[in-house]
C-alpha cells in the first residue's frame, strides 16, 4: 500500500464512498476500460472483496458514481427548466431555455469533484459500449427531455428533425466545453479563458440561438 491509499485508508470516508472516488479518478484520467477493478481496490486503499460487496462489477461502480455527481445536475437543470417564464403565446424565450439547461453543467466545474466528472463525462459520450449508453440516458434523458419540449416551444415553427439535429450539436458544444481542452487558449495565447464557466455560459448561450434560429 503507498502513503497516498494508506492515508485514503486512515481517512475515515466509508468504503464505498473511497471506491468511487478512486474510480472516478482513474476513469477520468485513463477511460473506463484502461482501468481494472485491482487497481480500483488498491486506490481505495480496499480489498476486492469490498469492491464486490458493495458494488458487484466495474459497470455498478460507474452506474453509482454517475448517480451521485449527475443527479445534482439534472435536478438544477429540471428546476430550472420548469421555472421558465412564458410569454403571452405560451412561448419561453430561446436564450433562457439554452441557460437553464447549460449553466447547471458549467456550473459544476466550480465544484470539488466537478472537473474530474466533466472528463468522466466527456470520456464516457466517445465510447459506444451499450453499458456506456445507459448510463449517460438514465442520468439524463428526463432533462433533455423537459428541454426539447421548452425548445419546440421557443421555435415553433423549426422541424423536429432540425431541433434533434441542433439539439445534438448544442450538446456536442457544451461537452467540448466543459472538457476545455485549451485549444483557444493556445490559439490566442492566452486572451481567451474557457475555464470561466460565466463567461463560457454566455458565449454558449449566443452561439446556440444563433444556430437554432438559422433557417
Amino acid at each position: 500500500m503507498t502513503r497516498e491509499t494508506a492515508a485514503i485508508a486512515e481517512s475515515g470516508v466509508s468504503t464505498p464512498a473511497r471506491i468511487l472516488e478512486a474510480a472516478e479518478r482513474l476513469f477520468s484520467t485513463r477511460g473506463i476500460d484502461g482501468v481494472s477493478l485491482r487497481e480500483i481496490t488498491a486506490a481505495a486503499g480496499v480489498n476486492s472483496a469490498a469492491l464486490h460487496y458493495h458494488f458487484g462489477s466495474k459497470e455498478a461502480v460507474l452506474e453509482e458514481l454517475f448517480a451521485l455527481r449527475a443527479r445534482p445536475i439534472a435536478e438544477r437543470r429540471e428546476h430550472l427548466l420548469g421555472k421558465l417564464k412564458l410569454d403571452k403565446h405560451g412561448r419561453p424565450a430561446l436564450e433562457n431555455v439554452l441557460r437553464a439547461f447549460l449553466k447547471p453543467a458549467l456550473e459544476a466545474l466550480n465544484t470539488p469533484d466537478g472537473i474530474a466528472f466533466t472528463l468522466l463525462r466527456a470520456r464516457i459520450v466517445f465510447e459506444r459500449e451499450e453499458v456506456k449508453r445507459e448510463v449517460l440516458r438514465k442520468a439524463f434523458d428526463h432533462s433533455s427531455e423537459m428541454a426539447l419540449q421548452a425548445l419546440a416551444k421557443a421555435l415553433p415553427k423549426l422541424p423536429p428533425r432540425d431541433l434533434y439535429w441542433r439539439f445534438h450539436f448544442l450538446l456536442g458544444s457544451m461537452v467540448y466545453t466543459m472538457a476545455s481542452p485549451g485549444r483557444i487558449e493556445s490559439i490566442t495565447k492566452g486572451d481567451v479563458n474557457t475555464s470561466d464557466p460565466q463567461a463560457a455560459l454566455e458565449q454558449l448561450v449566443r452561439f446556440a440561438a444563433a444556430g437554432f434560429r438559422a433557417p
